[in-house]
């Protein structure tokens, strides 16, 4: 079977720290698949925030989630303090990569690898909408 595959970039632009809550963790006693798309969304915003931006507004425009893919490196248990960083990649007219690489904190191992790809979107045009220029220049500049 074929393994997905997430080329690490070489440098990345953002990190936070976040902690899995209880509810984050699946019967199998670890990190959930939703939980952990969960868990990058709250980076991606944060990452926003310290641009004064949100996802429903980058100079005008909106964010949407067009794809995602997740590859575990290890289980990920409660208690785990996480080391996120981001960079983004894939720069597009209309959108961009996000891609994410999750350690322990504790241990420096990596946990998880995610790629989320994103569109700017108007959301009162219903469709989708072209990067704005102060994203792109943010990101070339890194």
């Amino acid at each position: 079977m074929a393994r997905i595959k997430i080329n690490l970039p070489e440098r990345f632009i953002f990190s936070t720290e976040i902690k899995p809550r209880i509810t984050d963790i699946n019967y199998g006693g670890h990190l959930g698949n939703d939980a952990l798309l969960a868990i990058v969304h709250e980076a991606r915003a944060r990452f926003l925030a310290a641009h004064q931006w949100s996802e429903m507004d980058i100079d005008g425009r909106s964010l949407i989630m067009v794809d995602a893919a997740i590859i575990y490196l290890t289980e990920i248990f409660y208690g785990t303090t996480l080391h996120l960083e981001i960079a983004v990649t894939n720069l597009s007219r209309i959108g961009c990569d996000f891609v994410f690489r999750l350690s322990d904190k504790e241990n420096g191992q990596e946990a998880a690898r995610v790629k989320t790809g994103i569109a700017f979107f108007n959301y009162q045009k219903r469709k989708v909408a072209r990067m704005p220029d102060v994203f792109r220049q943010l990101i070339e500049q890194q």
